[in-house]
C-alpha cells in the first residue's frame, strides 16, 4: 500500500487537481490523508464533500507545514510514503511504477524520478529532471530531487526523528538529508511522476520567505557538515554541480532544450493526469 499525506492551507483552486490525481491512480492499494489546519478559502467545505473511503481528513491546527506532514504520516499505515503539495498534481500511472520498482529493488529506501514545472493555469514552463543521489554532492547543490516525484520506504523514514517542525521552506530537503544519516539508500529513476506548480501564492513562486529558506538550509546543512560555512564552500560548490554534469550526461543540453518547450498543459485523462503533447518524455 502507498500512503500520501497532503498538507492544505488555502491553496483551494488547486486542491481538488490535486486530490484528483492521487485518487485516480490505478494498480496500486492507496490510502490518502489530508491535513487542513484552518484553511478559509473554501477548502474545507470541498473537503466535506469528498466521500471515498480511502481518504482520511485530518482538520485541526498545527505548527507548520512539517508539524503537519508527521501528523498525517502518523495516520498511516501502508509500507511506503509520498508526500504532496495541495497545489501540485501526480501523472498517470505514478504510483503503479513506484509501486512496481520497490518490489523489483528491495534494496532501495528512496526512490525519486523526474517531473514538470507547471504555472496556475496548468500549462508546463520547463520539465524538472533530478539527478543521481550523494549527500555530499546535494549539500553543495549538486544534486537535484523532485519533492512530489519523491517516495519512501516508512522503515526508513521511521529510523528518522520525522520532518523539523523547525524548518519552514525546506522541510523535503532536511529530511532526505536524515534519511541519508540513518543509512538510507537511494535510487533515481529518468521517469516523469509529478508536476510541480510555481505560482504567486507559493513559497517557491512568491519568493517571500527567501531568507528564512537560507537561513534553514544553512543550518541543516552545518548539521550534517558538523561545521558552519567555509571559505571553501563556493569551490566544493562548483565542484559539486561539475559531478552533477558528469554523472548526469547531456544533463545542461536537456535543461536548455527544456526551457524552449514550454507551452504544454497538463491534461485529466480517463486514468490521470498527463503531459498532452510530443514532448511528454519516458
Amino acid at each position: 500500500m502507498i500512503s500520501i499525506v497532503t498538507i492544505s492551507m488555502n491553496q483551494g483552486r488547486f486542491l481538488p487537481t490535486a486530490v484528483d490525481s492521487v485518487l485516480s491512480q490505478r494498480g496500486v492499494d492507496v490510502e490518502y490523508v489530508i491535513v487542513d489546519a484552518g484553511s478559509t478559502d473554501g477548502s474545507r467545505e470541498y473537503l466535506a464533500t469528498l466521500r471515498d473511503p480511502r481518504v482520511r481528513l485530518v482538520l485541526e491546527p498545527d505548527r507548520g507545514p512539517a508539524d503537519g506532514l508527521n501528523k498525517g504520516i502518523r495516520c498511516t499505515s501502508g509500507g511506503v510514503i509520498g508526500y504532496l503539495n495541495a497545489d501540485d498534481a501526480y501523472l498517470e500511472g505514478a504510483f503503479s511504477a513506484v509501486d512496481d520498482l520497490f518490489r523489483r529493488e528491495p534494496w532501495a529506501d528512496v526512490v525519486y524520478g523526474n517531473g514538470w514545472i507547471i504555472d496556475a493555469e496548468d500549462r508546463v514552463l520547463r520539465h524538472f529532471e533530478s539527478t543521481p543521489w550523494g549527500l555530499r554532492r546535494y549539500l553543495f547543490g549538486g544534486v537535484n530531487v523532485l519533492q512530489q516525484s519523491t517516495f519512501l520506504r516508512r522503515a526508513a523514514f521511521d529510523r528518522t526523528d520525522g520532518f523539523n517542525i523547525l524548518n519552514e521552506t525546506c522541510w523535503d530537503g532536511e529530511m532526505l538529508v536524515d534519511l541519508a544519516r540513518v543509512g538510507a539508500r537511494f535510487r533515481h529513476v529518468r521517469t516523469d511522476w509529478a508536476a510541480f506548480r510555481v505560482h504567486a501564492e507559493g513559497i517557491s513562486g512568491s519568493g517571500r520567505l527567501e531568507a528564512r529558506y537560507r537561513e534553514d538550509r544553512r543550518r541543516f546543512v552545518a548539521r550534517a557538515m558538523g561545521r558552519g560555512p567555509s571559505l571553501t564552500d563556493p569551490v566544493l560548490g562548483l565542484g559539486a554541480r561539475g559531478a552533477k554534469l558528469l554523472r548526469s550526461p547531456g544533463y545542461g543540453l536537456r535543461r536548455l532544450r527544456s526551457r524552449s518547450e514550454a507551452g504544454s498543459r497538463i491534461e485529466r485523462e480517463p486514468h490521470g493526469y498527463v503531459v498532452r503533447s510530443d514532448l511528454v518524455r519516458t
